[in-house]
């Protein structure tokens, strides 16, 4: 810890950690399913890598997870690779891909690649987002109907949905039209409050007080407790998945520097782009050990409440936004 923190601090930092953890734990498992793989393996991308990244990154406003972006790409070479969908295959292939990303990224950081940043231009990005803004809402429609569809090309999931919708069931599009109800409601009428915590925890008081999982609501249901156990990648996978671990990781750097410019404030320096490959790369590297999947440091324009003990913005996650923005501060 820097011996120039003070202890008038403290209260503000604990809130801010509290406020990212409700917040980010059940995006992250949300980001999980997103992916094909358990909701665990969305809390341990959000634990072990974030740790890793507090240590070694060096902008203060991004924290380590999984996005929707990552998700999606993350979906695509998993299904390639494990197309049976079996859980203990996707796992390992899963920390096998995760693994590659890391290796990628910390070798580029040994190669002093950070410059390649530089020439991504922003419509590049933004017509790649918007795309994947459409696959994550089609990948969606289905769970808040409460049917399942086999998975499929973009046109063969959109058939299948609107063939499904006759199966829907009321008592979850009731549940979901009520959530992205109060989301929308909280954005316009109290843009300051925590919504998808509240949400979330709305949530929860219903599937307990209304008992919902018998009238029909599917449950996240038990998940495994205590730390992660040791996740052995598969090297033989390897040559599958590094082309799609190459383009995770392109994109995990390309964000996190978009990010971290964006969120500097002006009076402390940029982050430093072959530092942020070091500490992504192993960010990565050690949540593949411990069954993460592949994460990136984000955050996505936030509004910004600034907090009095210290002076620092705390950015909060609006409705309209793909990815959540933490309110993180880092000890400097």
């Amino acid at each position: 810890m820097n011996r120039t923190y003070k202890k008038e601090w403290l209260r503000a930092d604990v809130i801010a950690g509290l406020t990212v953890g409700a917040v980010v734990i059940p995006k992250a498992m949300a980001y999980a399913t997103i992916a094909g793989l358990p909701v665990e393996v969305g809390l341990y991308t959000a634990f072990v890598p974030m740790i890793i990244y507090a240590v070694l990154g060096s902008s203060r406003v991004l924290s380590v997870s999984t996005t929707t972006t990552l998700a999606i790409l993350t979906a695509a070479d998993l299904g390639e690779v494990v197309p049976s969908g079996d859980p203990v295959a996707l796992l390992k292939a899963s920390a096998t891909l995760t693994l590659l990303v890391g290796a990628i990224l910390v070798l580029a950081c040994v190669l002093r690649l950070g410059f390649v940043a530089n020439f991504i231009s922003e419509p590049v990005l933004i017509g790649f987002k918007a795309g994947i803004g459409v696959v994550i809402v089609l990948d969606q429609v289905p769970k808040i109907l409460g049917i399942h569809i086999p998975r499929g090309t973009f046109l063969q999931n959109i058939l299948a949905t609107i063939r499904g919708m006759a199966h829907a069931s009321l008592a979850t599009v009731a549940v979901g039209l009520a959530i992205i109800a109060i989301l929308i409601a909280m954005e316009h009428y109290a843009p300051r409050a925590p919504a998808p915590l509240i949400a979330v925890a709305a949530g929860i008081a219903g599937a307990y007080f209304l008992n919902l999982g018998a009238r029909g609501v599917e449950l996240v249901g038990h998940i495994p407790q205590g730390l992660p156990s040791l996740t052995a990648p598969t090297i033989s996978l390897a040559e599958q998945l590094w082309p799609g671990a190459l383009g995770i990781a392109l994109m995990s750097f390309t964000e996190t520097i978009a990010a971290g410019r964006a969120f500097a404030r002006s009076d402390e320096l940029p982050p430093k782009a072959n530092r942020e490959l070091l500490a992504t790369g192993l960010a990565n590297v050690g949540g593949a050990l411990l069954g993460a999947m592949p994460g990136e440091a984000a955050q996505r324009k936030p509004r910004s409440i600034t907090m009095p003990e210290r002076g620092r913005s705390c950015r909060n996650w609006s409705p309209r936004q793909w990815h959540w923005s933490p309110c993180y501060f880092w000890l400097r």
